[in-house]
């Protein structure tokens, strides 16, 4: 019977959480679309150019979200309800004092950041614009990520569900009716994604005020060891996310090199399709850690084991599904964002989709097993896989792979580099988990 409400447990925390994050992976989407029908090669590479900074901002929203949540559904799971309220508030003032740094920059950097990340003339204004909205708007994304995960950790992961989706399908919309009717280019597409967190807030606020919330801000002093605490569990969600980004910047610079604009276009097309498959990850990952933690603070370790079995053969099912697609469609997928017909970004992009994705399975047992090991406050093993995932791996490799294949090469980078991390992160799992379990049961 246990197992039975465990997977039913499972089955609607992951299934809920897969929605919403597709839903939320569809803001950058929806822009790469529209902006493909409305501004063509020039506009993709504008997008490409400035979105990174976007990972960057969705990366800190989680951290903060993931971190104090996991610490939140923790001492939940233990009744200390006084430190859960102290848990949340420190989060809060954390993640706005985040927030303040990148909408100072949105006001007076956003230039200066775009012409070190490689924009022409040819596209210079197009990406300052997105790049500018975007980190005005950070403030809305990092608050609306924050919420999101401490009311999904709260046990209403619906609500949590339909405001990330009622955030992504209102931005689609707007995507639209801002770009065409009104006209307003880039700065239309961008302005629907702006305002998308606030409308998924909208959503969640009657949970707030018909107060079926169990977490409040409550009058207290920044803990250095509960920021610490934050910081820890979040960080390797951080780091997966900025990875994203610093790759993106990376990859760019090379493809720059090789393909000119035409080539970072291409890229475009993999990098965002590569985010809306690694939001089904993340919403498996994200799904199950409210599980994993509050069966951890009880010291259930044969039920965290069991949890983590399923969302790891979950995750084997959807890559099988995904590569399939991916593989026998991706002329096709190319050619949707390929409104101009360009020769060169069809080719480019359809053998990149077929490489690139080979990553699939291996880059969805690194994110679970991420959160895994934070999420039973074990977070020197997730920041090992984020790292070398995020940073030390994936940069040399792109330049040495690059430097040997080209193009071939620069697709190569994510699968090799995730295949690597994945076997780096079986030998930690065996490795830690005596001590995990030792250490679970001393919680009894």
């Amino acid at each position: 019977m246990r197992k039975t409400s465990c997977l039913r447990d499972f089955t609607k925390y992951a299934s809920l959480n897969v929605l919403g994050m597709l839903g939320l992976s569809c803001y950058i989407l929806a822009d790469t679309f529209f902006v493909s029908k409305g501004l063509g090669a020039n506009g993709l590479t504008a997008l490409n150019l400035a979105i990174p900074i976007y990972s960057f901002i969705h990366g800190s929203g989680l951290m903060f979200g993931m971190g104090g949540a996991t610490k939140y559904s923790i001492a939940k799971s233990q009744k200390d309800t006084n430190n859960a309220n102290r848990i949340f508030t420190n989060t809060v003032v954390l993640a706005l004092s985040f927030a303040a740094v990148f909408f100072i920059l949105g006001m007076f950097f956003s230039g200066a950041i775009i012409q070190l990340l490689g924009a022409d003339e040819v596209v210079f204004e197009m990406s300052k614009i997105y790049l500018q909205v975007i980190l005005l708007f950070a403030p809305m994304f990092i608050l609306n990520n924050v919420l999101l995960c401490f009311v999904r950790n709260d046990g209403a992961p619906q609500l949590s569900m339909l405001a990330m989706l009622g955030g992504s399908f209102s931005n689609i919309i707007l995507d639209y009716v801002f770009m065409f009717p009104l006209g307003m280019g880039i700065f239309g597409a961008v302005l629907a994604t702006g305002l998308a967190p606030i409308i998924s807030m909208i959503i969640l606020s009657p949970f707030f005020f018909q107060r079926k919330n169990h977490f409040h801000l409550k009058r207290c002093t920044i803990s250095a060891k509960i920021s610490t605490g934050v910081f820890s569990s979040g960080a390797p969600s951080l780091i997966t996310e900025m990875s994203s980004g610093i790759v993106m910047i990376v990859f760019n610079a090379i493809i720059l090199r090789l393909q000119g604009n035409v080539g970072v276009a291409a890229y475009g097309v993999i990098a965002n399709l590569s985010l809306v498959v690694i939001s089904i990850y993340t919403g498996i990952a994200q799904g199950v850690q409210p599980l994993l933690s509050s069966y951890h603070g009880k010291g259930d370790y044969a039920t965290v084991q069991t949890l983590l079995r399923y969302a790891l053969t979950t995750m084997l099912f959807v890559s099988g599904i995904i590569y399939s697609l991916v593989f026998f469609q991706a002329p096709r997928i190319t050619s949707i964002f390929n409104s101009e017909q360009n020769a060169i970004l069809q080719n480019i992009a359809v053998v990149g989709l077929k490489i690139y994705f080979v990553a699939c399975i291996f880059t969805g047992f690194n994110i679970i097993m991420s959160i895994y090991f934070t999420s039973t406050e074990y977070a020197r093993p997730a920041h090992i896989i984020s790292i070398l995932r995020g940073f030390i791996l994936i940069i040399p490799m792109a330049f040495l792979l690059s430097s040997i294949g080209g193009m071939t090469g620069v697709w190569c980078v994510f699968p090799a580099t995730e295949l690597i991390v994945a076997g780096i992160g079986c030998i930690l799992y065996f490795r830690f988990r005596k001590g995990m379990k030792v250490e679970t049961e001393n919680h009894k």
